[in-house]
């Protein structure tokens, strides 16, 4: 059976990253089991940790009264869920939902951040890390804008 730091390393989210660093990453990690309807996350509430899909799949969405709920991104396996806990005040922005059987890595994001604290080149390299996640959902936003709104 493969380790929390096995599964990290194996991940193209790590790739590059130093060994020692996916390790210190890995002992903030655990598996975690959820079923469809159920939320990784809610907007405004606490962002305590993010996530490394294994299995399954979730829909990034938004409240947007008077229009209902609307779908911002669809995750699948190997997506990487939230970058709230990096950002004060560590508050989710969109919900989460579980809309097939999921299996994922939670990394807790008080114990991460602790640890980038303790060693600022290790925040360094996953602020680079998530920093390529946000520019590529910005870029998967705008097409969708230009989508609704083009016509």
């Amino acid at each position: 059976m493969k380790t929390i730091y096995d599964l990290l390393k194996d991940h193209i989210f790590f790739k590059g990253l130093d060994e020692s660093y996916i390790k210190i990453i890995a002992e903030c990690g655990q598996n975690i089991h959820m079923h469809p309807g159920d939320y990784l996350a809610r907007e405004g509430g606490a962002a305590d940790s993010f996530y490394i899909l294994r299995k399954g799949q979730a829909h990034v969405e938004i409240n947007a009264a008077p229009y209902g709920t609307k779908l911002i991104h669809s995750l699948t396996a190997g997506d990487i869920a939230g970058w709230s806990w990096i950002f004060p005040p560590y508050t989710w922005r969109f919900d989460i939902r579980v809309t097939d059987h999921l299996s994922a890595i939670a990394l807790d994001a008080s114990c991460l951040r602790k640890k980038c604290e303790s060693d600022h080149s290790l925040g360094y390299q996953l602020m680079k890390k998530f920093a390529h996640i946000m520019t590529e959902r910005l870029k998967e936003t705008r097409l969708q804008l230009l989508d609704i709104y083009g016509n």
